[in-house]
């Protein structure tokens, strides 16, 4: 890298006691509230389409929010280098809020999807900015015990959210979903700004723009590709050519500016490392199937099985209970054996096996045995989700470690964005085929089979009319998951390369081009 010495700084102050606890704990709230965001919203979309109709757009409420969150974390992290953390991070919360604020007053599907996207903006810079600060704040000694009280905190937030979402959604209103974020980002943000106190710090290197915008452009143009091909345009239609072209001169074009830039988005050179890359393809592979079933699962529950919205949260616990159970306890037992190859393999497994079960559903499932096939789902993205961090983190130098973890967050959010679109293409084109195949020309006089999504709505439709939808939707579900067990098995052939091992780090030097404070900053 090429830049600029900057003046040398005094080290931080250790903070007080009470401080860290503080600005720990707003640190938190910051976390949970980028990641209760989609968990809170999955159980509440019935709802929300019910009112707006747009069963179309459906996965772009949460797309729009991944492909924000997925541009815009590279450069709040640049951002933070040089304009001071915290200024970075208080930012990014206020962005967060406006989002949400703007998507509670949302009138229509267009506007709620846009709104999303400004939340996921934000939302970009709160995960990068927590883990920042975290890194500023705490010795490498000390680290462990605060990783895990996220580790719980994020376990409270996959296990409430689904619940709290029906919750607030039944007896509330969906609009409080976006809301109850006003509080707790308010608070946060007042308790970062009284009791954060970091050195005044700047650095004079130069944001790659033109890798920012040319990732964001190549990944928006394979979203809209892969949403629109064969539902919105045929998949030989001038649009979707142009898509497909677009995709692929931006993506050159990426790598060619990513090997020239002096502070890339993306360094190309990390990933001649074998288990790096493994980890990243595995971390988006697993997001698709994630996202999908997190996105898909409460629609099927609400409609097929009659449940409520807040039903629908409790029916996903045995899902995130296995995500959590797995993430907390084989992370550790990897970490200390340095054997994650054995981990990645059996979450893929699992992955696949439990994809395989929720191709048997039906109109008549019952509630216990979707519960089993999302357990087993569960326990195998858990182990998938802990593990590829762990891999990545274990392949590059410790100056890397921060661009090794964020690198898999953003494969893991990417491969949701791109999931949550096939699936949804997908699906809308499922159940539009059979509520046409079961309804003829009076499909059309109940939305194209998008009418009515919640329980409430169906009961007031003809038995005709919603017997046809039902099975729509649960031949739609069986659609997903039929993509999803073939990503699926993708994912356990990956994982079975990945090396089992730790990188050499007995003596870790910075490039001669760079100060060492910045090296310091870098690995942080």
């Amino acid at each position: 890298m090429s830049q600029e010495p900057v003046p040398a700084q005094a080290p931080a102050t250790p903070p007080t006691s009470r401080s860290t606890r503080v600005v720990i704990g707003a640190v938190v709230i910051a976390m949970l509230l980028a990641s209760l965001d989609n968990l809170i919203l999955g159980s509440a979309m019935p709802t929300i389409v019910s009112e707006f109709g747009g069963l179309e757009h459906l996965s772009w409420v949460a797309s729009a929010y991944m492909l924000a969150t997925a541009a815009a974390t590279p450069l709040w992290g640049k951002f933070g280098d040089m304009y001071g953390r915290k200024g970075t991070f208080l930012s990014s919360i206020a962005l967060f809020l406006a989002g949400s604020a703007a998507a509670g007053l949302s009138q229509s599907m267009v506007q709620l999807i846009a709104f999303r996207a400004v939340q996921g903006l934000g939302a970009g810079g709160l995960m990068v900015g927590a883990l920042s600060l975290m890194a500023a704040l705490i010795p490498p000694a000390e680290r462990g015990k605060y990783q895990a009280l996220i580790s719980g905190a994020m376990g409270v937030a996959m296990v409430g959210g689904p619940v709290a979402g029906g919750f607030i959604t039944d007896h509330l209103g969906w609009r409080w979903c976006f809301y109850v974020n006003l509080p707790l980002g308010v608070l946060a943000f007042g308790m970062l700004a009284s009791w954060l106190h970091l050195p005044k710090q700047r650095s004079r290197a130069r944001v790659d723009y033109a890798g920012a915008v040319l990732l964001t452009t190549a990944i928006s143009a394979l979203v809209l590709l892969s949403t629109w091909a064969g539902t919105e345009y045929a998949w030989t239609s001038p649009v979707i050519a142009t898509l497909a072209v677009v995709f692929l001169a931006a993506s050159a074009a990426f790598l060619a500016v990513e090997r020239r830039a002096a502070e890339p988005v993306l360094p190309p050179h990390l990933f001649r490392d074998r288990n790096l890359s493994l980890a990243n393809a595995v971390a988006f592979l697993m997001g698709c199937v994630m996202v999908g079933a997190m996105t898909f699962l409460p629609l099927f529950q609400q409609t097929v099985q009659g449940a409520s919205a807040t039903n629908s949260g409790l029916l996903m616990l045995p899902m995130v209970l296995g995500i959590v159970g797995a993430n907390l306890t084989t992370g550790q037992i990897a970490t200390r054996t340095a054997k994650y190859r054995v981990f990645l393999v059996a979450g893929s497994a699992l992955l696949v096996a439990g994809v395989a079960l929720m191709l048997r559903m039906d109109v008549g499932t019952g509630r216990t045995e979707t519960g089993c096939y999302m357990a087993v789902l569960g326990l195998g993205v858990g182990l998938l989700m802990q593990n590829t961090i762990q891999v990545a983190m274990e392949s590059v130098e410790l100056k890397d470690l921060g661009v090794a973890s964020s690198s898999v967050t953003l494969s893991r959010t990417l491969g949701g964005t791109l999931g949550v679109a096939v699936a949804g293409a997908v699906f809308s084109h499922q159940v539009h085929r059979v509520m046409a195949d079961r309804l003829g020309p009076a499909a059309d006089r109940v939305g194209g089979g998008s009418a009515r999504l919640d329980a409430a709505g169906l009961k007031k439709l003809p038995q005709t009319v919603r017997s046809a939808y039902e099975h729509a939707v649960a031949g739609g579900i069986h659609q997903v998951f039929l993509y999803s067990s073939a990503v699926g098995l993708v994912t356990l052939a990956v994982s079975w390369f990945v090396r089992n091992g730790r990188r050499d780090r007995s003596a870790p030097e910075p490039p001669a081009d760079r100060p060492a404070s910045d090296h310091a900053s870098s690995a942080a």
